[in-house]
């Protein structure tokens, strides 16, 4: 009988829940990401964010000499790209986040760690398909804004970074960084902070009728999403499983059969009685007690009577 409660607890906490549509659809994306990065093992530029980073430091000296005049041409804006102006579909991803040097100086090499930490843990391929995948939904974020809300341009690559930094922290949650550049905090605790603050972005352009800029966050995370699918399913079919094994009337709860067992004793005043000579272990601290595990239910007995009773039956 214990096996067969086993065996059925075991069915239950291991079967897996129905998926969604959309689930499924991230699944096979995900899956086909990943077979792509296999066969293509030459795909894509080693050390792309060494490009990247030389790119907005060149941008930035351009931005300098320029008095920021160059700026109006290299945001992406699909009206501009329409009249002839398509280096703007990459030059947007070469406008540096801050104007200030060492701020600069700071945020490219914090992306240049995280992005050869990416590199270094997926393969080439597959962090080319990570970056490429992001500029893409960004741009087609703002094909999107340009069609549904008039326009809009898009300077920097922030919320592509972002999307960056959310993988660094999913693959390597525990690691320790640096907030504020001399407190160490694990990455876990930053995403989630940086969720907050997406969370925040996104009301705040929202009130202030920005719809472009409220979407680019909402990318950042489907990127993130479609890379790390399969992982964010299973991880909450485990907790859904686990909690539908918890509640099954199959499992025993440990802590609340305790809680009523105290409960119980501080009631009767005593834990154990012997069916047969009603002596108790209050009354006699030094008698031993043991269930019979012929009779059916739990029936307590001293131990001059555990071999010495009629065993129940029903």
């Amino acid at each position: 009988m214990g096996d067969f409660f086993l065996q059925r607890g075991y069915n239950t906490f291991e079967r897996k829940p129905p998926q969604s549509l959309g689930g499924i659809f991230l699944r096979k994306l995900n899956s086909a990401m990943e077979r792509f990065a296999l066969t293509h093992p030459r795909f894509g530029i080693p050390n792309l964010m060494r490009y990247i980073v030389a790119g907005n430091v060149i941008v930035f000296f351009l931005l300098r000499l320029t008095r920021f005049a160059a700026l109006s041409y290299l945001g992406f804006n699909w009206g501009q790209v329409l009249h002839g102006e398509v280096w703007r579909l990459a030059t947007f991803l070469f406008v540096p986040d801050s104007t200030e040097p060492f701020t600069l100086i700071l945020s490219l090499y914090f992306m240049y760690f995280i992005g050869s930490m990416l590199e270094r843990e997926w393969g080439t391929p597959k962090f080319n398909l990570f970056y490429l995948s992001g500029a893409a939904l960004t741009v087609l974020t703002g094909v999107i804004g340009y069609y549904a809300f008039g326009g809009g341009t898009i300077l920097g690559a922030y919320y592509v970074g972002m999307s960056m930094f959310l993988a660094f922290a999913a693959l390597y949650p525990d690691a320790r960084l640096m907030l504020l550049y001399i407190i160490p905090v694990k990455a876990k605790w930053l995403a989630i902070a940086d969720l907050a603050l997406f969370a925040v972005d996104m009301l705040g352009s929202l009130f202030a009728g920005n719809y472009l800029k409220a979407l680019l966050p909402v990318v950042a995370l489907l990127n993130v999403a479609v890379f790390f699918w399969c992982e964010i399913a299973d991880l909450f079919g485990r907790q859904r499983s686990l909690s539908r094994h918890r509640n099954s009337r199959q499992t025993i709860q440990f802590q609340s059969a305790a809680r009523r067992q105290r409960k119980k004793e501080a009631r009767q005043g005593y834990r154990y009685r012997c069916e047969v000579c009603g002596r108790t272990d209050t009354e006699w601290p030094d008698l031993e007690f043991r269930y019979c595990s012929k009779c059916e239910g739990y029936h307590c007995y001293c131990q001059d009577h555990i071999f010495a009773h009629e065993h129940t039956r029903g």
